[in-house]
């Protein structure tokens, strides 16, 4: 067993080593590999397309290896708690197996989530004052930049935000501050304060959307939700409700539209990530499912993913027609439809 982490140097794969442990350095030119058999992908969301195209064709077998084998793509694992649209379209095309897990760990407590519009926001910070100084808990704020934006000035950035809560919100609680571009070191000492209680609030981009848990954070506050897809809102409410206390995610957004406010009420009711998944689905569509685009309505109308039933036995089908018949002499407009095709011009996933 190997972990990669950071590569500056050309590494294959030996005899002597049967796992690789890896962030995206997996995915570097100069880390080569040979026989590959599985590849376990964490937090599928945060892969595009390409990268796990990538991945896949690093699995060349080694000289002497039979074609056949020469020929296989690894078996792919992919888990996340978020899935987006395209993962559950593939399912459709029989590209994909899905196993859904419908249990909470133990001691997860549920999250209770609002959409707080502009006019509430000032009675929302003062139920936030009391909840942090009555209880030994703590709150998320997420924000979507680092730095102000001169074309979109309405969305708050991370800098200016945390000083403008520092002076004129939340004087009297302590605050930290965390973002992408601060060293290792930095984010460490940060955390560390927001875990140990030394800072009850800690204002942050969605660096903290995987790998954070803090037991004692119950409060989500994210500004600016419209910009956020469902399965990220999703993502980070998950860093509260981790401990035996009572949690809340507040989705805080200044716009007025209709069907913006009706997408971010979804997560009122919705509280699992697959049902998001199919939510998403529905508003933006899987992309092309042979492209790189994780998103958009596609040209073929696709039956509701909800009906699992029907989706396997659509896949069921499909098998049994091409292990009887593979050239497909039986079924000629089929056949005549598949010659086609321009699947092979596309990328797998």
């Amino acid at each position: 067993m190997k972990q990669c982490n950071n590569l500056s140097t050309s590494l294959r794969t030996s005899e002597t080593i049967s796992i690789f442990i890896g962030t995206h350095a997996l995915l570097q030119e100069k880390v080569e590999f040979t026989n590959v058999g599985l590849v376990v992908i964490d937090e599928q969301q945060r892969f595009g397309v390409t990268q796990r195209s990538v991945i896949r064709k690093k699995g060349a077998a080694s000289p002497g290896t039979s074609r056949h084998l020469a020929s296989l793509t690894p078996h792919f694992l992919t888990m996340t708690a978020t899935p987006i649209p395209r993962t559950l379209a593939l399912t459709v095309y029989g590209n994909l197996d899905l196993s859904v897990l419908t249990e909470m760990p133990k001691g997860r407590t549920p999250i209770k989530t609002w959409v707080v519009p502009q006019e509430k926001r000032a009675s929302a910070y003062e139920w936030i004052r009391k909840e942090l100084k009555h209880h030994d808990n703590r709150m998320f704020l997420v924000c979507p930049f680092i730095e102000e934006s001169e074309t979109i000035t309405t969305v708050k950035a991370v800098k200016k935000e945390f000083e403008r809560l520092k002076s004129d919100v939340f004087p009297d609680i302590p605050l930290g501050l965390l973002h992408g571009k601060l060293k290792a070191k930095d984010k460490t000492t940060v955390l560390d304060a927001f875990r140990n209680g030394k800072t009850k609030i800690l204002v942050t981009t969605p660096v903290v959307e995987v790998g954070i848990d803090i037991r004692e954070a119950s409060i989500m506050l994210i500004e600016g939700s419209e910009r956020f897809g469902l399965s990220q809102l999703h993502q980070l409410r998950g860093r509260v409700g981790r401990g035996d206390l009572i949690s809340y995610c507040l989705l805080f957004t200044e716009s007025t539209d209709g069907k913006t406010i009706e997408r971010l009420k979804i997560l009122e009711k919705v509280k699992n990530g697959p049902e998001l998944a199919e939510s998403d689905l529905a508003i933006r569509g899987e992309g092309d499912v042979f492209g790189v685009r994780q998103h958009g309505l596609p040209p073929l109308t696709l039956a509701s993913l909800k009906d699992r039933e029907l989706v396997e036995e659509t896949q069921q089908a499909v098998k049994d027609i091409v292990n009887h018949d593979p050239e497909l002499t039986q079924f000629p407009h089929l056949r005549e439809q598949a010659e086609k095709g321009t699947i092979d011009k596309g990328i797998q996933d």
